[in-house]
């Protein structure tokens, strides 16, 4: 009997057919041979995944040779071409092209319609967000590149080519005017992050600090049902609103403590001054840095006197808001706040990089723990009460420091 053909993987060729054998919106076709790769690798033989899947002998065999295979080629692209490996074993795993009679659709046709999907169906003046394989199929023929052609031909040439106009995902890019700049702000904060533990020995205080504001109190309008054997939990979505509140907080980089939090509707200047100066306080002859965005009310006139105060620096000095001197404009508060030399010392982060921000990674704890779809709050101030106990909960048991590894780099394909 001949043996079976070898599979060894990558840890990135797991993951990606671990995700393509589990995933709710793979094709059948694709979880099935990902399963069949997955199990050979891990040493199974062809008879043993046959009983165990169900499937003809020869199956099992084609796909697990097809995929040996392709291993020197999967290998290259892994190191050369990362970003196509995921591409690349969707084609290993695809049926080839089979002989028949000629192709309906010319080239040119098929790459027409693929140019057509690519776009904005508002750019061809329809009132759509995305195209739905109807009203593509409608719009070619409209547009005369094929005469006729089926849905299902429409959603065919889609799916070949990985194209999925009814899915999107979120994509920010940072607003880099001046990329020295943006690079060197990265690195420092990075730099912050990785140094703590020396911070910390020489009595230097880093927080990341941060508001979320506009936290609904909603009240669900009947109680939700708990969960029986065979039955998920069940929440009514009708709810009444009672107002929001907000937190204002800052993250011990060092021990993960939130420390001192603001919990109020409001975060003006006033009370961003009034938090700060409450986490000083708790250690006033040591260092202090803030990591924050660059929210307005994080380079304020308020925050400049306090630290001017702090550092013995005469008010008079200080200058005119909107005329001259420090007070003069952002830029010179800026300037001015995230001065090393002084005992305490604001560090922001560049446009649309919130998730250098620590604190960011604690609102979405935080979010997914008390503030969503379950929660039920009958007023403002039971809300305000509800944060307030989760935070000593986590300050308690939950708090620990975040393991950050990346170093500033920006990573590129």
């Amino acid at each position: 009997m001949m043996k079976a053909s070898e599979i060894n993987l990558t840890e990135k060729q797991k993951k990606i057919l671990t995700e393509f054998s589990r995933g709710t919106h793979q094709l059948l076709h694709l979880k099935k041979r990902s399963k069949i790769i997955l199990q050979a690798a891990a040493g199974s033989s062809n008879n043993a995944i046959e009983r165990d899947m169900g499937l003809d002998k020869n199956q099992v065999k084609r796909w697990r040779d097809r995929y040996a295979a392709k291993r020197e080629e999967l290998l290259f692209i892994e190191k050369e071409r990362p970003h196509k490996l995921r591409s690349a074993i969707i084609e290993a795993l695809s049926d080839l092209q089979r002989s028949g009679g000629p192709a309906k659709f010319r080239d040119d046709q098929v790459a027409a319609i693929i140019a057509v999907a690519c776009e904005s169906p508002e750019k061809f003046d329809l009132p759509l967000s995305h195209w739905t394989t109807s009203q593509l199929q409608r719009k070619v023929i409209e547009l005369a590149i094929v005469e006729s052609i089926s849905v299902r031909q429409v959603g065919r040439i889609l799916e070949k080519k990985h194209l999925r106009p009814h899915l999107s995902k979120g994509w920010l890019n940072p607003d880099i005017k001046n990329f020295e700049k943006f690079q060197k702000s990265v690195s420092e904060i990075s730099a912050i992050y990785n140094a703590i533990k020396f911070l910390t020995g020489k009595n230097v205080h880093v927080y990341s600090t941060d508001e979320k504001m506009g936290i609904p109190a909603r009240e669900h309008v009947n109680p939700k049902q708990n969960m029986k054997p065979g039955q998920i939990e069940r929440i009514d979505p009708e709810y009444i609103r009672h107002g929001v509140s907000g937190i204002i907080a800052s993250r011990n980089v060092a021990t993960g403590e939130i420390v001192e939090p603001l919990i109020q509707p409001e975060r003006k200047e006033p009370d961003y001054l009034r938090h700060i100066k409450k986490v000083v306080s708790l250690n006033p002859n040591d260092k202090h840095i803030f990591l924050n965005d660059g929210l307005n009310t994080h380079f304020s006139e308020s925050l400049v006197r306090f630290v001017a105060e702090v550092e013995g620096i005469d008010e008079s000095t200080l200058g005119v808001k909107g005329k001259y001197g420090i007070l003069k404009n952002m830029e010179s508060r800026r300037e001015f706040l995230t001065d090393n030399k002084h005992q305490i010392v604001f560090v922001y982060t560049p446009k649309h990089c919130s998730w250098l921000n620590q604190i960011e990674c604690w609102f979405s704890i935080i979010t997914r723990h008390i503030l969503n779809k379950r929660a039920s709050f009958t007023s403002v101030e039971h809300l305000e009460t509800k944060i307030k106990e989760y935070i000593d909960f986590y300050n308690k048991f939950l708090k620990k420091p975040f393991a950050w590894n990346y170093v500033g780099k920006l990573l590129t394909v």
